[in-house]
């Protein structure tokens, strides 16, 4: 499987959607099932640290980044920065005390794996989150910015992904940890999977459907509520013609259903300051319905990104000292 980019600024990105909600579940069900059993799943300090090569690499990364954010460490033998960077990792490690697995990668016995992540130097360190890989550092960083940057990571990977971490038994024998190979469903799993579906299958009122049926039954769904947002947002960009509206929304400046329309075609592009600014103009210099729209679109798009995405911190700010 070909790592890719997965960006931590919460644009549109299906993709991204979809793995976020499989690894929750998965997460969900494995911590089900070990209540169920009466286990643990608790692995031992030195299962924390592992070597990992190109014929394990989905097994040991992939895989067991559906339950735990995997930090990959690319190193070797000759590198001098890397004999610096890497103790201070898998002391991490252990004292983040299962928030993340440290994958250790050997280049110049994995040279396939260097070149799928695009390394072009070493170290080099990258993060795999529900089978996305995210650029974290390379060259040496001081302790201090490694633990910024795990902090955020870990936050992330638990707000957005459900991964929560293993748990770590300072008793536990290494290698000990227990696999359940069958959990039990989730009570949502199977609506959820057919709106996966149909956005695979670029069947947007399907999904649409799909996700409204989730909240029906549970309104505060937060897998549901993201990708439903989402998913409303295509669809309403999918028959646009992007040079239209943006001329449109240039000539128009006070239509609001123009700059509305500029706002979803900058979202789903990925220009969320844009978006977000230009329906704050627009609440600002409006009035009535025409101010109500704007704001209620903008709500909307701050569904889009999810509340803890900075520009939404900010735009929130910036909607309130339009209204008041």
């Amino acid at each position: 499987m070909q790592p890719r980019n997965m960006s931590m600024s919460g644009v549109v990105d299906l993709a991204a959607v979809k793995a976020a909600q499989e690894a929750k579940a998965k997460a969900e069900q494995a911590r089900a099932e070990a209540a169920r059993t009466g286990g643990t799943g608790a692995v031992s300090p030195a299962d924390l640290v592992i070597d990992v090569d190109e014929a394990g690499f989905e097994r040991d990364v992939l895989q067991r980044s559906t339950e735990v954010p995997v930090v990959i460490d690319f190193w070797a033998e000759w590198c001098e920065p890397c004999k610096q960077l890497s103790p201070v990792l898998e002391r991490l490690a252990v004292e983040y005390n299962g928030r993340f697995l440290l994958a250790k990668i050997d280049v110049d016995a994995n040279q396939m794996l260097m070149q799928q992540f695009g390394i072009q130097g070493i170290p080099a360190v990258f993060a795999v989150v529900a089978g996305q890989a995210l650029p974290l550092f390379q060259g040496a960083a001081g302790e201090a910015q490694i633990r910024q940057t795990l902090d955020q990571l870990v936050q992330v990977a638990e707000q957005r992904f459900g991964l929560t971490g293993l748990a770590v038994d300072p008793e536990a024998e290494p290698g000990a940890a227990p696999a359940a190979d069958e959990v039990p469903a989730g009570p949502y799993d199977s609506l959820l999977e057919a709106a996966a579906s149909a956005l695979d299958g670029n069947d947007l009122d399907g999904a649409v459907q799909a996700y409204k049926n989730v909240l029906a039954e549970d309104p505060a769904h937060p897998e549901a509520k993201l990708g439903l947002a989402q998913a409303e947002l295509l669809r309403r960009v999918r028959d646009m013609d992007p040079q239209q509206v943006r001329k449109d929304a240039a000539e128009k400046p006070g239509d609001v259903p123009a700059q509305i329309a500029a706002a979803d075609l900058d979202l789903a592009g990925g220009h969320v300051e844009d978006a977000f600014g230009r329906l704050v103009d627009t609440v600002a210099r409006t009035a009535g319905d025409d101010r109500e729209a704007a704001r209620v679109r903008l709500l909307e798009l701050f569904d889009v990104v999810g509340a803890d995405h900075p520009a939404v911190v900010a735009a929130r700010r910036a909607l309130a000292r339009a209204l008041f």
